[in-house]
């Protein structure tokens, strides 16, 4: 256990080295630098100039720290330096049109989308984890071949043109769901943990409980859409796996000593099936991150990829300089945690 745990930091550390090379060197690309904290005035740490005034700052103010133009080519290393330690202390600079604290401002909207991506995932595991098994238990049958001919259709669906599509039939022509937004208008929820179905439910307003339900009716659709590609991923891997499982000899042992077939599908072959599952899981939390650029665009949903992308078309280099090492920062993490997961499910090595 030790060394899977040395293991998976060791590859944390690396991780995030060659994440921070690439951030410093796209930092180095942006026509007026990234601005960090010096001082608690944010600064274009190339010139010196305050982003908030526009006025020189005096020496006085500027900290040994601030890349210069000859300190991008004569000393690189330093400045590497001072770019990691302002990093690892939480200074991620200040948006150049807000004049607020990027790190501040990331916290404010990543809860949403991790709020939307769990959503996702527990739509695509509540359906295709089941789906995968019934294909399984029908191999070559033809309920088998008709799963697997949609979750091959459903990976192929651009997710801008299911997010409209479902929005023109289920919102506009039924009028079940909303269309945008985490919560109704009608409902004013102190934003406590960020997540709105948690704030929803410790608010000590008279409508909590509706406030829950509707904030819970807008997460369906964003969700569904979401979670759309994870699901055929993890209803393929499910059936891939499952198919090897139920051919043990310990299945087959299982069943002949009159083992009930949900219990022997559930209880024993599931758990052994379970460990590419996790891989396949820990592979879409890219694809959650990348798709919630555009549902959340779609949906109006006030998250950490819109917040992004409305970066990138007001050219706000800090915030996307930040945004991306943020995100980055949590799909790693996302996936060596998934990953050491799997090893504690895994028999061979739990006990190494």
């Amino acid at each position: 256990m030790l060394y899977l745990a040395l293991r998976q930091l060791l590859n944390l550390i690396l991780s995030f080295f060659v994440l921070t090379i690439f951030t410093f060197s796209l930092a180095h690309l942006f026509p007026q630098g990234v601005s960090f904290i010096v001082d608690y005035i944010p600064v274009d740490i190339f010139s010196g100039d305050s982003l908030l005034h526009g006025s020189q700052l005096n020496n006085s103010q500027i900290s040994n720290f601030q890349l210069n133009e000859s300190s991008q080519t004569d000393n690189i290393f330093i400045s590497y330096y001072h770019y990691m330690s302002q990093i690892l202390t939480g200074h991620f600079g200040y948006s150049t049109v807000r004049g607020t604290s990027v790190f501040s401002e990331f916290f404010i909207y990543f809860p949403a989308t991790l709020e939307l991506s769990l959503g996702a995932i527990i739509f695509a595991l509540g359906i295709g984890l089941p789906l995968g098994i019934f294909a399984a238990q029908h191999k070559n049958k033809w309920q088998d071949k008709l799963i697997i001919s949609t979750s091959l259709a459903g990976s192929a669906i651009p997710i801008f043109w299911w997010a409209m599509l479902l929005v023109l039939f289920f919102s506009l022509l039924l009028g079940v769901t909303p269309v945008a937004s985490r919560i109704g208008f009608e409902y004013d929820i102190l934003p406590v943990t960020g997540f709105m179905l948690i704030d929803t439910l410790i608010s000590k307003q008279n409508y909590a409980v509706d406030a829950f339900f509707n904030a819970l009716h807008h997460l369906i659709l964003p969700a569904i859409v979401l979670g759309t590609i994870p699901l055929t991923a993890i209803t393929r891997t499910t059936r891939s796996a499952m198919i090897r499982v139920l051919s043990e000899d310990y299945i087959r042992s299982a069943k002949t000593r009159g083992i009930a077939a949900v219990q022997v599908i559930w209880k024993y072959a599931l758990r052994n099936a379970m460990i590419p599952i996790i891989t396949t899981l820990s592979l879409q939390v890219s694809v959650l991150i990348a798709g919630s650029l555009l549902t959340e665009t779609i949906f109006s949903w006030p998250g950490a990829g819109k917040w992004l992308l409305e970066a990138v078309n007001r050219r706000d280099f800090p915030v996307i300089h930040g945004g991306i090492l943020a995100i980055a920062s949590f799909v790693i993490l996302s996936h060596l945690f998934l990953d050491f997961l799997s090893m504690l499910v895994d028999p061979k090595w739990r006990h190494r």
